[in-house]
């Protein structure tokens, strides 16, 4: 089967790249882009370890056809801080020690990112509900959520 030419954006830069039409776009990003911040976790879409955003909204990169991709707006982990400066996100989640094995964690910053941009002053059960399709098998999940609560307050100026 012929590769298809694909013509995106990602992380604000146009790429342009060849993709067997059943790719998914975890493994184009894995793959020929070399991307490899996003995982694979459960390749089913449980997990949420894959996650990145298609024009602002989140999604699972491995049930998107890297075709799909075509004329969008991705977002990768790799695109989340800017150049040496982390996200204030990254920077909690360090702090806090908000992560373990590290499998979960680019899911997890970027589920919290698409969170945070929607609703900048979440509550902890807004954080836990939008955090709710992104598993973590090592760390548990309060110190993720408070990472979560306390960038959000820092970024409102609250904290």
């Amino acid at each position: 089967m012929s590769k298809l030419h694909i013509a995106t954006s990602i992380n604000g830069e146009p790429v342009e790249f060849l993709a067997d039409p059943s790719a998914s776009m975890l493994d184009a990003l894995r793959g020929p882009l070399g991307l490899t911040g996003t995982k694979e976790g459960c390749g089913t879409g449980d997990c949420g370890a894959c996650s990145i955003t298609v024009d602002g909204r989140l999604v699972c990169a491995c049930l998107m056809l890297a075709v799909e991709s075509e004329g969008h707006e991705i977002g990768t982990i790799e695109g989340m801080a800017q150049g040496d400066h982390l996200h204030p996100l990254q920077q909690k989640f360090l702090e806090m020690a908000a992560l373990q094995c590290g499998i979960c964690t680019p899911g997890m910053l970027m589920a919290s990112r698409a969170l945070l941009e929607k609703n900048p002053d979440p509550t902890e059960e807004e954080v836990r509900f939008g955090l709710a399709g992104n598993l973590c098998r090592c760390t548990g999940y309060d110190k993720i959520v408070r990472a979560v609560l306390e960038t959000a307050a820092e970024m409102r100026g609250a904290a």
